[in-house]
């Protein structure tokens, strides 16, 4: 008989920390605890929220009628470290120290992993997180920019799109390392990725470098216009990097972020809001067949996750472009918390082994 665990998963954001109390896979309980922007404002970093943030998830866990003594392990998600291959990590003081330092980056879900350990230490509980946002298993080509001084990253939704390859493989009958695959991520950003027999091979930059534009991001431009923008004195280096990530692709065309409502103006026969974003899609369907190239062409399957997978236009224009390439499976949402559960599980039940982070096993 399977034994019932019970997970704690932690997922903080700028101004909210979702957390959820799964019985197995199965939620028990999800809550989003939302942080007004004036009291986040009166912190100078996310380390000094430690004591608000951490009152909050056990106040809200305790009000929903659980304790921290009946939970089995507790998940968060992955901080900036350096680079490492995807999986399953115990989370550790060295990767927290490495967080801290901020050499990789600063984003609240390193506050997620502090708050997460100690609790872990306090109770003696077990501590891991999974595919981490800094997930690396690119193949050398895949680093080749076109110029020495700068090399191609790895930035991209890891851990919603291994969850996903993972549910399209149990799907196809087999595991995740069994097949290849082009995952698709669309939501804020949109990360296309080619997963070569559970390693992901290429994947575009989804913050700040390449790929398709997306509601909020530029991805990739022509070069030389660029650069000319850059420095034609019209606009500053906090101004140019705003467009690349939080003022590009549909809220630069289209003054919104709000793909519902982009779709219903184009659905009204808007032409201008109709044709950006039906461009969105054009450059995801090229971004699909560039992957499905890595691959050879050997694909057995294109998953599409996120929550613009939601959307039945951009769902029908992508499936009518690459459904040559091989069957599509959509499965929308970013399913974070599910996606942890699931590592958690894989983790307690002897599934897959918990790799160990330390300061000198990046990429």
């Amino acid at each position: 008989m399977e034994k019932n665990f019970k997970i704690f998963v932690i997922n903080p954001g700028s101004t909210s920390t979702k957390i959820a109390v799964y019985e197995n896979e199965t939620p028990l309980h999800n809550a989003t605890i939302n942080h007004p922007t004036s009291e986040i404002a009166a912190f100078k970093s996310i380390w000094e929220q430690y004591d608000f943030r951490l009152n909050a998830v056990l106040s809200a866990l305790e009000s929903n009628g659980h304790s921290i003594n009946e939970i089995d392990c507790l998940v968060c998600r992955g901080g900036n470290t350096a680079p490492v291959s995807g999986g399953i990590y115990e989370v550790s003081q060295e990767a927290i120290e490495v967080m801290r330092g901020g050499k990789y980056g600063t984003h609240p879900t390193a506050l997620g992993n502090l708050i997460a350990y100690n609790l872990g230490k306090k109770h003696g509980l077990p501590v891991i997180t999974c595919d981490p946002p800094i997930t690396d298993e690119f193949c050398d080509y895949a680093r080749y920019s076109g110029i020495p001084q700068i090399s191609r990253l790895s930035s991209f939704h890891a851990l919603n799109q291994k969850a996903t390859a993972r549910k399209v493989a149990a799907k196809l009958g087999g595991s995740y390392e069994q097949f290849n695959m082009v995952v698709v991520h669309m939501g804020g950003g949109i990360s296309v990725g080619a997963h070569e027999k559970g390693r992901v091979v290429d994947c575009n930059n989804a913050l700040d470098g390449d790929g398709p534009f997306s509601p909020e991001r530029a991805g990739a431009l022509p070069n030389s216009a660029l650069i000319r923008m850059c420095f034609s004195g019209e606009y500053t280096l906090e101004q140019m990097l705003k467009l690349m990530t939080g003022g590009g692709g549909l809220v630069a065309y289209l003054g919104t972020t709000d793909a519902k409502f982009v779709e219903d103006k184009a659905l009204e026969g808007d032409k201008k809001y109709h044709e950006a974003y039906m461009a969105m899609a054009y450059q995801v369907v090229k971004e699909i067949g560039s992957m499905a190239a890595v691959l050879g062409g050997k694909v057995d399957a294109v998953a599409i996750t996120g929550s613009l997978a939601r959307s039945p236009m951009l769902m029908d224009y992508i499936r009518e472009h690459v459904s040559f390439i091989a069957p599509i499976h959509v499965i929308p949402g970013e399913n974070e918390m599910e996606a942890l559960a699931a590592a958690a599980m894989r983790y307690l039940s002897g599934a897959e082994k918990a790799k160990q982070y330390t300061k000198g096993c990046g990429l």
